[in-house]
């Protein structure tokens, strides 16, 4: 195939089955064939708004076969000119003669490969029979989380908090045909003790899950909070919690979730029980009883991209017979 073909946020959206997009995951976290150098991660000033943005630069690949580079910039106040916060552009070259193969629209590409790796992590650390869902947050992410953690999981009730009513029920509006009802709410602390697991997807600067309300058996999916004053669940959830990670190379550096606590020694590395990496290949275990409260975060890590991108981009030449 010549020449360097564009891949929409439609057709992503479109194209995209989780079910395979998890398992084409799982095969790369349960090899080491794909390489990662730590992501570049710089926060600028954005005088207008008073708050630093954030600039990500996010590459990997897999010798002589596949390379990406993902650009990625943060601007949390964009909300106010109707601007999505993430905004990014993913390209994905041939590994063994350099030439870019595809440009993706990262928004897409970036919400379905985080929702699949939160499914993943599920898959091994939500109990078996886990039906119930609470999302907070109600941003890009939300959608994509509930519908991947339903693709893992018999869930048969969803409910959505967001920061308004009217936010939690548009997304509620989004997936008025899927098997499962859902409900917007507008307390977190009402709904959550009777939920199976709770996935959270915020730019949110303090906690929003606190440990008293955690019940055992609940599995806890934490996917915002990008940088390392930003949390979203409290130390009492760290404490009651059997934690996970993502991977250790960002896990342990990037977020509050986990540097916080860990700073202020409510969490030490050894109490940290595995990342994808050792889950899917089996090294260790995952939820090890119907009882234990499972702590999964996520910060993303730039192999999740690049086998994004190249499932993407097959399913996209297989469309297009290319």
């Amino acid at each position: 195939m010549e020449g360097i073909q564009l891949l929409s946020d439609s057709f992503i959206e479109a194209s995209c089955n989780f079910n395979e997009l998890i398992e084409r995951l799982r095969q790369g976290f349960s090899t080491s064939s794909i390489q990662v150098p730590l992501r570049h991660h710089h926060d600028y000033p954005n005088p207008e708004e008073d708050k630093d943005s954030t600039l990500l630069l996010m590459p990997a690949f897999e010798s002589g076969k596949d390379l990406g580079v993902k650009i990625v910039t943060v601007s949390p106040n964009n909300g106010k000119y109707d601007l999505p916060s993430i905004q990014g552009t993913y390209l994905y070259l041939d590994g063994h003669k350099g030439n870019v193969k595809a440009i993706l629209d990262a928004k897409s590409l970036t919400g379905k490969r985080t929702a699949a790796t939160s499914a993943l992590a599920s898959s091994y650390l939500s109990r078996t029979n886990a039906s119930s869902l609470l999302m907070i947050g109600t941003g890009a992410l939300a959608v994509n989380l509930i519908e991947a953690h339903a693709s893992v999981r018999p869930i048969e009730r969803v409910y959505v908090w967001g920061r308004t009513l009217e936010k939690a029920q548009a997304v509620c509006d989004k997936l008025h045909h899927a098997a499962y009802s859902c409900t917007a709410v507008s307390s977190i602390e009402e709904i959550i003790g009777e939920v199976a697991i709770i996935s959270s997807a915020t730019l949110s600067p303090v906690p929003l899950v606190f440990g008293k309300w955690l019940k055992p058996g609940q599995h806890l999916d934490l996917v915002g909070a990008y940088k390392k004053d930003m949390r979203e669940a409290d130390d009492e959830a760290v404490l009651k919690s059997s934690v996970f990670l993502d991977t250790y190379q960002g896990g342990l550096k990037e977020s509050g979730d986990i540097l916080i606590p860990l700073t202020n020694g409510v969490l030490s590395r050894d109490d940290i029980k595995a990342d994808l990496f050792e889950l899917c290949s089996t090294k260790k275990a995952g939820r090890t009883s119907d009882e234990e409260i499972t702590f999964f975060k996520s910060v993303g890590h730039a192999m999740e991209d690049l086998i994004a991108a190249g499932y993407f981009y097959e399913e996209f030449t297989k469309k297009n017979n290319l």
